[in-house]
């Protein structure tokens, strides 16, 4: 017997059992969260190698397909005939691409690591010096304080005796483990540049098959929607792509000028580790909000163990330099690509930041706008189903001037309707 899938009851049937099988998942998911995490977790580890590669992939878009369009152009122009000019530009493109990845993490790799080391070495170095200064310091300014001068000279004189009865009775102790965690991390390392070299190699195909992927999945909607519903998907993809792309590529552009702005104004007065706290506080700057102050806190920490008056100025410094960037630099650059109100902003970061950590601190905002997109449109599709107004000013009550001026209101509102009545 044929069943039609079209009737009225056998829809509603089908939608019943949807619903309970899905709350049946959802209560098993929520009864057992914990084998659920490690699933995920699992799955995850499986398919970061394709995180990377597809990241990768879209942050080298841009560089592949100028490439691509600029080596067929050349290749057009050439009188004798070259054998497969598309496979050729491909190829092409895809070299340039990775090899722009691999200089530019190479760079990155080389400027900060050296600084680093060096950094650390200096630290190790300036300590004793710097406890001599701290309570040479101390003794002067809390000579009206015997007792917290008597405490903190006890807590640096035992700082050494502290140190080895801290390595003695716990770091030895406690060697197997420590031991344990060392070769996890070399692990971890390993698997990092093992998923490094192998997102390189799925970077590739994705951006050699990026038009047959588009094109299935273009398939796929054609065959499952209407038309106007496939064309509201194609609509939202594009939309959630440009504001993406236009996001993160002004976060990059607007972060790297940051940190020659930096590199130069500290070459200029001569501070210590330039190269490094640039590159620190033009990566940080990535990350909106926080980033500014996650970048320079650490800069001036390192700043204070060379030279104290080298952190004050260089915190006056960073301050201006933000105030630059947030009020005349990112506009510029962004345009006001996402259209959230500051507190938006704020909850994007946070949000993302608390769930995943750096990349959702970085993300939190492209993609929370593309939300608030959505149910914008949904919200407003519905009021005008309904005969209702969708501008925010319409629903807006400034309780204020109400409230302070209640006369002056109600004139200018009956001066407004004669005046309407006039004409």
């Amino acid at each position: 017997m044929k069943v039609n899938f079209d009737e009225k009851h056998v829809k509603w049937g089908v939608t019943i059992f949807l619903v309970i099988l899905c709350s049946i998942i959802v209560f098993f998911a929520i009864y057992r969260m914990r084998d659920v995490s490690n699933v995920i977790n699992v799955v995850i580890a499986i398919l970061t190698p394709f995180i990377y590669g597809l990241v990768m992939a879209y942050l080298l878009c841009p560089i592949y397909n100028f490439t691509v369009r600029g080596t067929y152009s050349l290749i057009d122009r050439i009188k004798f005939k070259v054998p497969r000019p598309l496979t050729i530009s491909k190829a092409v493109g895809s070299l340039i691409a990775v090899i722009f990845l691999l200089v530019v993490i190479s760079g990155i790799l080389w400027m900060i690591i050296p600084g680093l080391i060096d950094s650390i070495a200096n630290i190790i170095q300036l300590l004793p010096d710097s406890m001599d200064e701290l309570k040479a310091w101390l003794d002067v300014h809390l000579v009206n304080l015997p007792e917290a001068q008597a405490v903190i000279d006890g807590w640096i004189n035992n700082f050494t005796e502290n140190a080895i009865n801290f390595v003695t009775e716990t770091l030895l102790p406690e060697y197997t483990s420590i031991a344990a965690g060392i070769s996890e991390g070399v692990i971890g390392v390993f698997n990092v540049v093992k998923n490094f070299f192998l997102g390189i190699i799925i970077c590739v195909y994705f951006l050699n098959s990026k038009d047959i992927f588009e094109a299935q999945l273009k398939k796929i909607i054609a065959a499952f929607f209407s038309s106007k519903t496939a064309e509201e998907i194609r609509s939202g993809a594009a939309y959630t792509n440009e504001t993406f792309g236009r996001f993160i590529n002004g976060q990059i552009i607007d972060s790297f000028i940051i940190g020659l702005i930096c590199f130069i104004v500290m070459s200029i007065f001569g501070w210590e580790y330039t190269l490094l706290i640039s590159c620190i506080i033009g990566i940080t700057n990535i990350i909106p909000f926080f980033g500014p102050f996650i970048g320079a806190i650490p800069s001036a920490l390192l700043l204070l163990m060379v030279e104290p008056r080298q952190c004050i100025y260089f915190v006056i410094f960073i301050i201006l330099l933000q105030q630059f960037d947030g009020n005349f630099l990112l506009p510029k650059i962004q345009g006001g690509s996402t259209g959230l109100a500051s507190f938006w902003v704020l909850f994007a970061v946070l949000v993302g930041g608390g769930l995943f950590g750096f990349i959702g601190m970085v993300v939190g905002i492209p993609v929370f706008a593309v939300i608030y997109t959505y149910v914008s449109r949904a919200i407003n599709n519905r009021l005008e189903k309904r005969g209702l107004a969708t501008s925010l000013e319409d629903y807006r009550v400034d309780s204020y001037t109400e409230r302070r001026e209640p006369r002056r209101t109600e004139r200018r509102i009956r001066r407004i309707r004669r005046k309407g009545g006039k004409k």
